[in-house]
């Protein structure tokens, strides 16, 4: 695909701030003159962009999500690669990250979970030296995306402007620019949520017990907590795109499959 491996670091400055690299970007993608900014112009694919440098173990990658577009499934993919983008042929980049690229190069990439990360939505993500894809949004639990990253080389930071993601804005992690709070919740939010076993977990959050019911599509894939954010943030069910009239409690299977009186 017109790239090179790295096998050691290039000259920039671990110390320097993350910027989307000029030139290896997707075909549909429009950066703002100082490279933090990365917009998709149009359809739903082509929207792949890279760090300018190496991100060491460890290292965060901080991003917001500045526009969202309604009409298309998925959304923001982030990982890391071994290919220099200094090295990168622009035009041969496939469509997707997931999983083009990684079919074709050393890189690792991961889905945030539906509804996970909307527009204003804070993400940070890194890699350990363990080689597990770690992500967090605004000030809310890890997020295991995957493992299996090959350390041990330079990686720079790749992610995918794709779907429902219409634009995303890098940021310095040093910075103000981080809530420090969890976002304000609905009252009826529980304040405490029970870890999940194995086959119990939230499809957003993968760590809570799903426990909640959504009204009236009836999906019960999700802890209370997730299933109100998404109530009070886009009333729309991650699952199947039903507006969303009320959260209830899900039922146990020993007594029946209908939803709360609430």
């Amino acid at each position: 695909m017109g790239a090179q491996l790295c096998s050691k670091a290039n000259g920039n400055s671990p110390g320097e701030a993350l910027r989307f690299h000029a030139e290896a970007k997707g075909a549909q993608v429009h950066l703002d003159t100082r490279g933090c900014t990365a917009h998709r112009c149009a359809t739903f694919h082509d929207g792949i962009v890279f760090s300018q440098r190496p991100v060491l173990p460890g290292e965060r990658v901080a991003l917001r999500v500045l526009r969202q577009e309604g009409g298309w499934c998925g959304g923001l993919r982030v990982g890391f690669t071994r290919l220099d983008p200094a090295r990168v042929s622009a035009p041969s980049l496939p469509p997707f990250v997931c999983p083009d690229l990684e079919e074709q190069s050393p890189t690792w990439a991961a889905v945030l979970p539906e509804g996970c990360a909307l527009e204003g939505d804070v993400v940070r993500f890194w890699v350990n030296r363990c080689g597990w894809l770690f992500a967090k949004v605004n000030a809310g639990r890890r997020l295991l995306l995957r493992t299996g990253v090959l350390m041990g080389a330079p990686l720079w930071a790749v992610m995918d402007v794709y779907g429902t993601t219409k634009a995303i804005e890098l940021l310095d992690p040093t910075g103000s620019q981080f809530p420090t709070t969890v976002p304000s919740v609905l009252s009826e939010e529980p304040a405490l949520e029970p870890e999940a076993t194995s086959g119990e977990e939230c499809a957003v959050c993968f760590h809570h017990v799903a426990n909640t019911c959504l009204v009236p599509c009836g999906h019960t894939h999700f802890c209370s907590s997730c299933a109100w954010r998404v109530f009070r943030d886009t009333a729309k069910c991650p699952m199947c795109r039903w507006h969303i009239e009320a959260v209830a409690p899900a039922v146990s299977p020993a007594l029946g499959t209908g939803v709360g009186s609430e």
